[in-house]
């Protein structure tokens, strides 16, 4: 006989989605851990007190697009591995197992070898392709079809999250920033997360799971006389919805990426970061965004409730429209920065203005990714749901793969004299004409999509057929 999840709630939710809650908590402080490191490390000098890899901030960027890229690519494959051979249960162990080889593999690599460092990368981007869909299509495995609550589930998860996200900077930028440990003790600490991750969820998930993503989802949807069902046109249809919202998403993600790459740089080079004696770690500002994540996220839970209540809850792509015209105005406070500095050749922005900018990119992502999250699971057949949440992760690695390119060109932007001519138009250096491009430019794409997607959304809710509405 199957068990199931444990009975009874906690807060209005089952009890297995803070045991989820925990052990994503722990991967992604492991991942941004990691992160708000990679950057800084692999433009480090050699020879500094505390050295990297010493490559330009165009090949640093380029690197990083292609590792964050193949990190989420890599879910497309975890997800079709789930579905037709482990089980999400197996793939999340062996994903996260693999994630902390990674880490511990980046530990032993810094500074010394680039070549151990790539096999580490590696390591992390099969483990992520194991473990992020999976353990997201759990989630939804919570909730049956319709709950009202599952919009809410997935906002407290990414609360998880971004617990997770906005402690690991904070813990690994300050041993990876420091002369008195260095980038390797970031990573280790990253390593150890993960560990915790695994650990957690080996002792505790049968208890409040039960068997919940234990049977692939091909198995599981086979009919009682032992053969596959076939897709419906209802099916069909919600498929398209998915494939239609790759292009809005991905575009978001590709600018919501540019945190981790230009905004890093950004921060660490353009950013007046003083406080009194103090300055600020560059690394520090990739907890903004988790952090307003923890402050914003329960009022965005209590909201679709709220409205759903009151048969008001906007669909799916109109919350996406709306955190992609957010994010855009969370560029224009970066290009604010960008006037800021040409005061004098040696001015800096302030730090204001990439705070603002990382609340307004949070105040869109929470519209769009837990969200998202939730839709994949309403909108994808059973045999299918750990591909089609493989699905909603590649359009993340498509933008990130994008987003090195877009961040990269910032750095080249100034020996075009079409882009020098334009940044002098509005008062702008040379040198810092490939910010103001950039910046301006995803500004202004955002706007462009979200109206696209305003044309379009009424034809993609119809082809929904009412997965947002259906009560089981």
């Amino acid at each position: 006989m199957n068990q199931p999840p444990a009975s009874g709630t906690l807060f209005g939710h089952p009890k297995g989605l803070f045991l989820l809650f925990s052990t994503e908590m722990w991967e992604r402080f492991s991942y941004y851990g990691m992160r708000a490191l990679l950057i800084l490390t692999l433009v480090a000098a050699t020879e500094s007190t505390n050295p990297g890899f010493g490559m330009s901030n165009g090949d640093a960027l380029l690197l990083y697009g292609y590792y964050t890229g193949l990190v989420y690519a890599a879910t497309l494959f975890g997800g079709l591995i789930a579905d037709n051979l482990l089980g999400q249960r197996k793939s999340i162990i062996l994903g996260g197992t693999l994630m902390a080889i990674g880490q511990y593999t980046l530990f032993a690599a810094t500074p010394h070898s680039m070549s151990l460092f790539y096999v580490g990368l590696g390591f992390i981007i099969a483990g992520n392709g194991l473990f992020k869909p999976n353990i997201s299509a759990i989630v939804g495995d919570l909730y049956p079809q319709g709950d009202a609550r599952r919009d809410g589930g997935f906002t407290i998860f990414y609360m998880g999250i971004n617990l997770g996200a906005f402690i690991a900077p904070l813990v690994t930028s300050s041993l990876g920033e420091s002369d008195a440990f260095g980038w390797r003790y970031g990573y280790l600490a990253a390593g150890i997360g993960m560990t915790l991750s695994v650990v957690i969820q080996l002792l505790f998930a049968q208890k409040y799971l039960g068997d919940l993503g234990k049977v692939p989802g091909r198995i599981a949807s086979r009919s009682a006389a032992g053969t596959p069902t076939p897709l419906t046109k209802v099916e069909f249809d919600r498929l398209r919805v998915v494939l239609f919202l790759f292009i809005f998403v991905t575009m978001f993600w590709l600018a919501f990426e540019q945190a981790g790459g230009l905004m890093s740089l950004f921060a660490s080079e353009h950013t007046d970061r003083m406080v009194g004696s103090f300055e600020v770690p560059a690394g520090w500002f990739q907890s903004l965004n988790p952090l307003f994540i923890l402050m914003f996220a329960p009022v965005f839970a209590w909201l679709w409730v709220k409205l759903n209540a009151m048969n008001k809850q906007p669909d799916a792509p109109i919350k996406i429209l709306f955190g992609m015209l957010l994010t855009s105005i969370g560029f224009l406070f970066l290009i604010v920065g960008v006037f800021e500095m040409q005061v004098n050749p040696s001015a800096k922005s302030s730090m204001m203005w990439l705070t603002l900018a990382f609340l307004f990119h949070t105040l869109g992502e929470l519209c769009i990714s837990p969200v998202g999250l939730s839709l994949m699971t309403k909108l994808a057949p059973v045999k299918l749901a750990s591909l089609i949440m493989g699905v909603w992760f590649l359009m993340p690695a498509v933008a990130h793969y994008l987003a090195g390119f877009v961040g990269a060109y910032s750095d080249t932007a100034g020996d075009n004299p079409a882009v020098v001519e334009f940044a002098a138009s509005f008062g702008v250096q040379a040198a810092h004409a490939g910010l103001l491009v950039v910046f301006g430019g995803i500004a202004v794409s955002l706007v462009f999509f979200a109206v696209v997607l305003w044309m379009l959304s009424g034809t993609l809710v119809r082809w929904m057929h009412g997965a947002e509405r259906m009560q089981s």
